[in-house]
């Protein structure tokens, strides 16, 4: 829990924005980025709580992104977005 709450207290701002700004960005074409950014925001709140049971937040998260795959039609920021996603995810499993 430790690793991922120190990713979080670095990447927390540009993580809310980014998940934020892909939800106005990219959510006509790519409606599953406001799933996206629900399920971040649960695991920030859980994370602020001291709650540590945060594998079905990512397994849900794996499932939405398809593996955190990045579709051709997207800018650097859904990219940069999911590949941070996928490094939290990483720090979990």
């Amino acid at each position: 829990m430790s690793q991922i709450k120190d990713y979080l207290t670095e990447n927390k701002d540009q993580l809310d924005t980014f998940t934020s700004a892909i939800t106005r960005a990219h959510g006509k074409n790519h409606p599953e980025v406001f799933e996206v950014r629900d399920i971040f925001v649960n695991i920030e709140q859980k994370i602020a709580h001291g709650d540590e049971n945060l594998t079905a937040d990512f397994n849900r998260l794996t499932d939405v992104t398809n593996n955190f795959a990045i579709p051709n039609d997207v800018c650097p920021v859904f990219q940069a977005t999911y590949q941070m996603l996928s490094e939290m995810n990483h720090l979990v499993v």
